[in-house]
């Protein structure tokens, strides 16, 4: 044990929103139990690059006695990382992660009248739609309109099939539950690969949502490929706040 400079997280603060994360190249950082937790004193250099990512303010450089940085450990430890990723990837045989392409309903403007029949339906062309579960290959993504959406707004947003869903690719999910640098990884991949014509990310006004667009800004600095984005806020009552 020395006495060096390393990260403190001050947990009353920390609201689990994961933009610390990727900001730290070594990996000691994570979301455990939806809060962002040092995992090993070892892994953190103590330079505290990841502080200005917080929006809470919830990072702070101490000085106490910690594990020595280990740059080797650092690295086995970022390999292990990889290798663990790479052994999660969904299987071809998995029913969920399965693809498919179908015909997608066109919504039409005004809900039917109690009298009438249905005129709502299903915007959605593609299976599956969870950012984990898309292969970076599937032919759908090919020179598509992306709308990556926070898994809350498709509760929230009452018109989200007719507003954002019709006519784009759909890939969905959670930047506070989820694996945020298998996120950057996965988008990174597809990036690379599929000529995505632009991007519409749609997340809650909730603080741990903001770090959905981060993770594709940062997909897109990984791969160096800039891609139109555009964002929208969606408040705890379904309305649109930007």
């Amino acid at each position: 044990m020395v006495l060096r400079k390393i990260i403190e997280i001050d947990e009353e603060k920390c609201d689990g929103c994961g933009l610390c994360v990727p900001g730290c190249a070594e990996g000691a950082l994570q979301i455990i139990d939806g809060k962002a937790k040092v995992v090993a004193d070892k892994f953190c250099d103590g330079l505290g690059a990841c502080i200005g990512e917080c929006p809470q303010g919830a990072l702070k450089i101490v000085e106490r006695e910690a594990e020595e940085f280990d740059e080797e450990a650092v690295e086995a430890f970022l390999a292990a990382q990889e290798k663990k990723k790479g052994e999660e990837l969904p299987v071809s045989g998995c029913p969920s992660s399965q693809v498919h392409v179908f015909n997608p309903f066109t919504p039409v403007d005004g809900a039917p009248s109690p009298d009438s029949p249905s005129t709502t339906g299903s915007a959605l062309s593609h299976w599956p739609i969870q950012i984990r579960l898309i292969p970076p290959h599937a032919t759908f993504l090919k020179n598509a309109d992306l709308l990556v959406l926070a898994d809350c707004c498709a509760v929230s947003y009452a018109n989200l099939h007719k507003d954002f869903i019709a006519g784009k690719v759909v890939m969905m999910g959670c930047p506070k539950f989820d694996d945020v640098d298998e996120y950057i990884e996965r988008f990174a991949m597809i990036f690379k690969t599929a000529g995505i014509n632009s991007i519409t990310s749609v997340y809650m006004e909730v603080p741990c949502c903001s770090a959905l667009p981060v993770i594709l800004k940062k997909a897109m600095e990984k791969t160096g490929i800039i891609i139109p984005h555009k964002e929208v806020v969606i408040s705890r009552k379904g309305s649109i706040l930007n």
